[in-house]
């Protein structure tokens, strides 16, 4: 059985993973290995809207510049009430208040690609899926290190481990995280490709109803970003995945009624682009009051720590870029310990932690509240509820919205 001993060790090479590497590096911190269990890093989900908390983080990680200028920024939304009619607008200028900073939408594959070159090679080892992590030695007081065992029989021993493995992660459920749950609510997402110009307004178009939330927004002339979210029915779950009947189910079922324009995105889809998932909560309370993210020299960050921000429920924005918040708070903690030693890793874990924790179950609160506002309504229990529920995000949520798209992580000092 091989065993080999790292100083850190990421789990997960998507967003998460490869921002956090990135951003270590960055410190300054030698011998940070990403394990990944694709043979090739994972594109799931075609394209994501990045605010300007995002733009921040990845200015800090210095590869701003590679996406900014290939996608251009859009300053509005229309949003469309499907029960009255009813179109409003609303300025997104609030969120354009620096140069070069702007809601974009941009290609998975791209922003993978410029975190990855960020990184020194052979820092990603591919085909290498954990199964379980072990606590250090019990009869060795002195050893520091955590094991973990990976599907091809082999077992890394590293000093930090950082999960970044997702939903359903490994590193979480040792950490004794409750489970996410299932929150009655599904997600089919495409990106569109037209052979000629599409003609939309580069600004995001929104739809709601009792039970439903979509729309769509261009990523440049000839591509557009799509999404619907819906309650989850016993057909959905037992319903196959195969793109075609996805694409007829949406325009058949999930969206009828909806506009002409939205339905002729969803027909144009590449059908590779296609997914349709479960989303998944951790519930705020959990959050706060359970188990938080951190034991020893071992955290979790992104879709592991909260997944509930993944759904498209939150108009403001999804889970990309608190994954790029979490990386750069994290890094900036952790390097010093690292590779100076002013203070101990885990002394620097507990301040990434209690650094994000307020952050984290603000935002994972609102989208509850949005996600609680299209469950299970029908139409006239919707009307009151809907009311009761725009009212609190009108007075309360929507602010708070506004200024956690603006949040700056800060930025990291760079270290030789």
């Amino acid at each position: 059985m091989a065993e080999a001993e790292e100083g850190v060790v990421i789990v997960g090479a998507g967003i998460a993973g490869l921002a956090t590497a990135a951003a270590l590096t960055r410190m300054g911190v030698r011998g940070v290995i990403v394990l990944e269990k694709s043979h090739e890093l994972h594109t799931t989900g075609a394209v994501i809207s990045i605010f300007p908390n995002g733009w921040r983080a990845l200015r800090a990680l210095g590869v701003a510049h590679k996406l900014a200028n290939n996608y251009p920024s859009y300053k509005m939304s229309r949003v469309m009430n499907l029960e009255t009619g009813e179109t409003r607008e609303i300025n997104l200028t609030g969120t354009m208040d620096r140069v070069g900073i702007g809601v974009r939408t941009i290609h998975r594959k791209v922003l993978l690609s410029a975190l990855a070159e960020e990184l020194p090679p052979d820092t990603i080892r591919f085909s290498s899926k954990l199964v379980s992590v072990r606590s250090a030695d019990p009869e060795d007081s002195t050893s520091h290190f955590i094991s973990l065992h990976l599907d091809n029989g082999s077992i890394i021993k590293t000093k930090v481990l950082i999960g970044c493995d997702g939903v359903h992660s490994v590193v979480a459920q040792w950490l004794g995280l409750s489970a996410p749950i299932d929150s009655d609510r599904s997600a089919v997402r495409g990106l569109a490709e037209f052979s000629e110009r599409h003609g939309f307004q580069h600004q995001l178009h929104q739809y709601i109803s009792h039970d439903k939330m979509a729309g769509f927004v261009p990523v440049n002339d000839r591509e557009v970003y799509w999404f619907i979210s819906h309650d989850t029915s016993h057909r959905d779950r037992e319903m196959t995945r195969h793109p075609k009947l996805i694409i007829r189910q949406v325009t058949r079922r999930l969206a009828r009624g909806f506009p002409d324009e939205f339905l002729d995105v969803v027909r144009n889809t590449d059908p590779s682009t296609l997914t349709w998932t479960q989303i998944h909560d951790r519930a705020p309370w959990a959050l706060l009051l359970g188990p938080w993210a951190h034991m020893g020299r071992a955290t979790v960050l992104g879709d592991a720590l909260h997944p509930t921000t993944v759904a498209p429920d939150l108009p403001l924005g999804g889970c990309a870029a608190l994954e790029l918040e979490d990386a750069v708070v994290l890094a900036r903690h952790v390097g010093p310990a690292l590779t100076c030693a002013e203070v101990g890793a885990e002394e620097a874990l507990a301040a990434y932690v209690s650094e994000r924790r307020w952050r984290v179950v603000g935002l994972a609160a609102g989208a509850y509240v949005a996600r609680w506002a299209q469950r299970g309504a029908g139409r006239a229990r919707y009307s009151f509820r809907r009311r009761l529920v725009e009212w609190v995000l009108r007075r309360f949520v929507g602010p708070r919205m506004i200024e956690a798209v603006n949040y700056d992580c800060g930025d990291l000092d760079e270290m030789d």
